[in-house]
């Protein structure tokens, strides 16, 4: 069986390559092709452009990429229409993959799109367009198939893959052992993002956070996992903005640092939800383009934008976004983490209960869903 998958970023990867495993366990000789990164490359995936190509940031960022990504959808459209596979998958990268799914979905090809879009947070108006694009959803989250029935969308909740992968009980001496970290350390996590406009807005005001909180507290440790390819862009905003702070650069190992961490200061994104299922108490930030900003934020339909405040339904952890992601806050924020036992304790409790209610058998639900599509 022959399959194509578009992963836009590192996130996408990760959930595609959790996805393929899967596949390939029910279709041994599947082969799967398109867009995709290394996490992809190691299941035997033929990633035809790399997903980094896809991976920009925000509105501006889109518009100034957005000949060459249009490009790389339309050329990717002809070699999938030339020679049709069994059924395509869009895992997230919603801006790309919904118009690609349509365009395939029209010629007769089945579409299937994983992770639902956030039409529930922002941008509901999408629902329509998946309804054009999309003959089955995989739903990372227990409320979305309902929601997308209501628009006519066929949806199955299969779980988080990360939910299963990520140990209910995190290794923490195992991630400290793996980064050269002593049991008694106190370890703060940065994770500024995994996309290059995300570096450029967020890990500034991020080493200039630690630069503070190691001016008053320099036993702290500071470790930083790089998305590949990134640590050339990460370490000389290191030495600017964290002169002579101990920030461990590593490279990936966001798994590892989030299991060897007491506190995250983490960029807003699927990585919050990472860090949730790691029971890290955390800090979110996240900033963009002024331009990007202040058309999301017209579109927002609720408060929060960190997946486990909505997950929630409530502010559980702290969220400090465009203007508010400045070095004192987020340092303010963070000390709050490692001053009060007792909130960090209330906050890994909610994040206990919140990995059971994810924890499913993803890839056997992923699988029989993709199953029923096929034999449709």
């Amino acid at each position: 069986m022959r399959l194509a998958m578009v992963a836009g970023e590192a996130s996408g990867d990760l959930l595609a390559a959790a996805l393929l495993g899967a596949l390939r366990q029910r279709w041994p000789a599947l082969q799967a092709f398109g867009i995709g990164g290394p996490r992809l490359a190691a299941q035997g995936f033929e990633a035809w452009w790399p997903s980094d190509r896809l991976a920009v940031h925000g509105y501006a960022e889109a518009l100034r990429h957005y000949r060459e990504i249009s490009g790389i959808r339309d050329a990717l459209a002809a070699r999938l229409l030339a020679a049709p596979p069994a059924a395509f998958i869009g895992v997230d990268a919603p801006d790309f993959n919904l118009g690609l799914e349509k365009r395939l979905k029209a010629a007769g090809v089945k579409t299937m799109h994983f992770v639902c879009p956030s039409i529930w947070a922002w941008r509901g108006g999408r629902a329509k367009k998946m309804a054009a694009s999309c003959d089955h959803v995989l739903c990372l989250f227990p409320f979305e198939p309902a929601l997308l029935a209501e628009h006519g969308v066929a949806a199955t909740f299969v779980g988080h893959p990360l939910a299963d992968t990520i140990p209910l009980e995190p290794p923490r001496a195992e991630g400290r052992a793996a980064l050269g970290l002593a049991a008694e350390d106190t370890v703060v996590a940065l994770l500024p993002g995994s996309r290059r406009a995300e570096i450029r807005y967020i890990a500034p005001p991020f080493l200039r956070a630690a630069a503070l909180l190691h001016r008053e507290r320099p036993a702290l440790r500071f470790v930083l996992p790089a998305a590949p390819g990134l640590a050339p862009l990460i370490a000389p905003l290191v030495a600017e903005h964290a002169p002579g702070v101990p920030v461990q650069l590593v490279g990936g190992q966001s798994h590892t640092a989030l299991a060897a961490c007491d506190v995250t200061l983490i960029a807003s994104g699927t990585a919050t939800l990472e860090a949730a299922l790691f029971k890290r108490p955390m800090v979110v930030g996240y900033a963009m383009h002024a331009l990007s900003w202040a058309i999301m934020k017209r579109m927002r339909y609720q408060p929060w934008v960190a997946l486990p405040n909505i997950l929630a339904r409530e502010f559980i952890v702290p969220e400090l976004l465009q203007h508010d992601c400045r070095a004192e806050p987020l340092a303010a924020a963070v000390r709050r983490w490692l001053d009060d036992d007792a909130a960090c304790a209330r906050v890994r409790a909610r994040f206990d209960a919140m990995h059971h209610s994810l924890r499913l058998d993803t890839a056997r639900a992923a699988t029989d869903a993709v199953a029923q599509v096929l034999q449709a």
